[in-house]
């Protein structure tokens, strides 16, 4: 399709030396097996319904729910979250018909008046096929969203109308995971006036075509998060892989559902008690997948400081975090992340 980032033309060289390199020194390549998750561990699922209409015990124990979750997995699945699925439908939609585009539009830019680097396919930065996603998407901050209007006023109230309900769900989840943690006072204000400002979050529409070598790469590879909660809504076609006790979780698509998982700068703010978890997208031979996800990101001034003490991380500012992370996947091709800042 003219609409797919030519994927084998640009990256060849790096497949093809890695493999014969594998093969000369008769090391193990990649094989499917690699890429195969236990499907026996079933990812929490948690229905927020008790917050608003169960009983003090029912809403007690959904809130421990939650926290138990982000202290064991990392990741949970949210239930009758108030969102409506035909807001997910529009957003689908929407997201389907611009990856249709040519990808010579997508790349330069200008077909929805955002800057270049919103765009982003491949992965400039590897030096081995683990390190490499067979994927595109559209990076997308929210304060960039006005600017889509002229150009596609569907997209971009579809995105408001998403971005706002999604928002107010991170701030519902991030309060209680606060409270927890008996940091509630100090982290309302924290986070509604420095750590989840809708202008400082944005969107990921992510599509992964199918792979023809999809034994040999991923669609997104392992990473963990560098904000504080990311909201991620996919398809039905599945992929999504996360650890849990040293091996790799296959999360079986739910319609129902949305995904909620911890980002590192939650990890660092709860001393560790939350967990930010490497997860990872495999890819497929025979169907593209969609998935869109929302992701709280605090100012780029607002320093994370442990809410419990004594600390095991340094204080530090989201600028100063993702400029490291931007250097380690520079010089090293991956990101190294918070053992970065280990006291």
């Amino acid at each position: 399709m003219e609409s797919d980032p030519p994927f084998q033309e640009t990256y060849k060289t790096l497949l093809r030396d890695h493999f014969m390199e594998e093969k000369h020194t008769e090391r193990v390549i990649l094989d499917q097996k690699f890429f195969v998750g236990d499907k026996n561990e079933v990812l929490p699922i948690i229905d927020l319904s008790r917050l608003s209409v169960g009983e003090y015990h029912d809403q007690e124990e959904c809130k421990r729910e939650i926290a138990d979750a982000a202290k064991q997995w990392g990741f949970f699945q949210v239930v009758n979250h108030g969102i409506s699925g035909e807001i997910f439908a529009r957003m689908k939609c929407e997201q389907a018909k611009l990856f249709r585009q040519p990808f010579y539009e997508k790349a330069n830019g200008k077909l929805l008046n955002l800057p270049t680097d919103c765009y982003r396919w491949g992965t400039p930065t590897a030096t081995s096929p683990t390190q490499f996603a067979w994927s595109e998407a559209f990076h997308i901050p929210l304060t960039h969203v006005s600017g889509i209007k002229e150009f596609n006023s569907t997209l971009s109230s579809t995105i408001e109308e998403f971005a706002e309900v999604v928002s107010e769900l991170a701030q519902r989840i991030a309060e209680i995971l606060a409270e927890s943690l008996g940091c509630s006072r100090s982290t309302s204000t924290f986070f509604s006036k420095s750590g989840l400002p809708a202008g400082s979050c944005y969107l990921r529409m992510n599509r992964y075509p199918p792979c023809p070598i999809s034994s040999k790469v991923f669609g997104l590879m392992p990473h963990t998060d560098s904000d504080f909660l990311t909201i991620l809504h996919q398809d039905q076609v599945g992929g999504l892989q996360l650890v849990k006790d040293g091996k790799w979780i296959s999360v079986q698509p739910n319609p129902e559902a949305l995904i909620i998982n911890i980002g590192d700068l939650f990890q660092a703010w709860s001393n560790g008690t939350y967990k930010s978890i490497e997860h990872r997208v495999v890819s497929n031979r025979e169907v593209e997948r969609f998935s869109i996800a929302y992701f709280s990101c605090p100012s780029s001034d607002t320093v994370i400081q442990s809410c419990v003490q004594p600390s095991i991380y340094k204080t530090f500012s989201f600028r100063e975090y993702r400029k490291q992370v931007q250097e380690d996947v520079k010089s090293t091709g991956t990101k190294i992340g918070l053992p970065r800042f280990l006291l």
